[in-house]
């Protein structure tokens, strides 16, 4: 478990370090006064925890305060990461392992640039290494070099894949892949989609057309439908996230990058805004820095506890 909490603590280290930099030491043991709450509150809204939860923190550390002159920060940050566990109550999504008569089918969907491609082969080798056997659909038929790129990271995490050419039907690549799934009996299929703008109206009719086609295997899928934002993005992630469930009912998100940015206080955001659960998040380019979205973790990582 502390190794789990080590993968959040070194993934998050960029939000945590923008936190600590503008705070002065706040939470080392710096006693809280005016200086340092202002010093919090500009702290939490650059790492874009956004307009509620930054003021929910601070009203609680003011009356923590208000009772307790003598409060450190190392009880604020306390309270922060308590703020965060109630707001992030029912964030983490769990995914069902129990094998189906059909595969299950996971559609990854998102706008090019969110690291969609390789989270889908990181999810793959994740699902692979809990015992449970995937097909990889090379769906993303649009952009040049993404159907060789999903192939590179098959071949490198030894997965399965099925795929065409770029420009290619996407949908008949997806068809395709369930009915290998099907015969090999695989438990999960993981569509790569292309990736897409929502102002982009072909190619969102084309991740329509993908669903209808694996419909006509099991009207069921795609059972799984998960948004991959890219969390360097911050708080724009929200619209982008809003359009794509209007339009196809999300059932989850997996949040990538987070290792590369200041901006991680962008998942709660997302979670008040939409209530959709988070799957999976990226700490970083490995295979196994895909992990599940953990909330004890998170909230202890940004605040810098242990």
């Amino acid at each position: 478990m502390f190794g789990l909490f080590k993968k959040f603590k070194d993934g998050l280290a960029k939000t945590v370090s923008a936190i600590a930099a503008r705070t002065t030491g706040l939470f080392g043991g710096r006693r809280i006064d005016a200086a340092s709450l202002g010093e919090l509150e500009e702290a939490l809204y650059t790492a874009d925890f956004g307009v509620e939860t930054t003021a929910e923190i601070l009203a609680e550390i003011k009356q923590a305060y208000a009772k307790d002159k003598e409060i450190e920060g190392h009880a604020a940050a306390e309270i922060g990461a308590a703020v965060l566990r109630r707001v992030l109550a029912g964030a983490e999504g769990v995914l069902d392992l129990t094998p189906g008569e059909n595969p299950a089918v996971i559609a990854m969907i998102g706008v090019n640039g969110s690291g969609k491609t390789t989270t889908s082969a990181k999810l793959g080798w994740r699902l692979k290494q809990e015992g449970r056997s995937v097909i990889l659909a090379a769906c993303d038929t649009f952009r040049a070099a993404a159907v060789e790129q999903l192939k590179t990271w098959a071949v490198r995490l030894d997965l399965e894949i099925v795929a065409s050419h770029t420009g290619a039907d996407s949908a008949a690549v997806a068809f395709d892949a369930w009915q290998a799934a099907k015969a090999r009996g695989r438990d999960f299929l993981i569509v790569d989609t292309a990736g897409r703008l929502h102002t982009k109206s072909n190619l969102m009719e084309e991740l329509a057309k993908i669903r209808r086609v694996l419909q006509k295997n099991d009207p069921s899928a795609p059972q799984h439908r998960w948004l991959v934002v890219d969390g360097s993005l911050g708080s724009n992630s929200i619209e982008q996230a809003r359009v794509f469930h209007q339009s196809f009912g999300l059932t989850g998100l997996v949040v990538t990058k987070l290792d590369g940015t200041s901006r991680g206080g962008a998942i709660v955001g997302i979670y008040r805004q939409l209530k959709i659960p988070i799957y999976f998040v990226g700490l970083g380019e490995q295979a196994e820095d895909l992990q599940p979205f953990n909330v004890e973790h998170y909230a202890k990582a940004v605040f810098g506890l242990e």
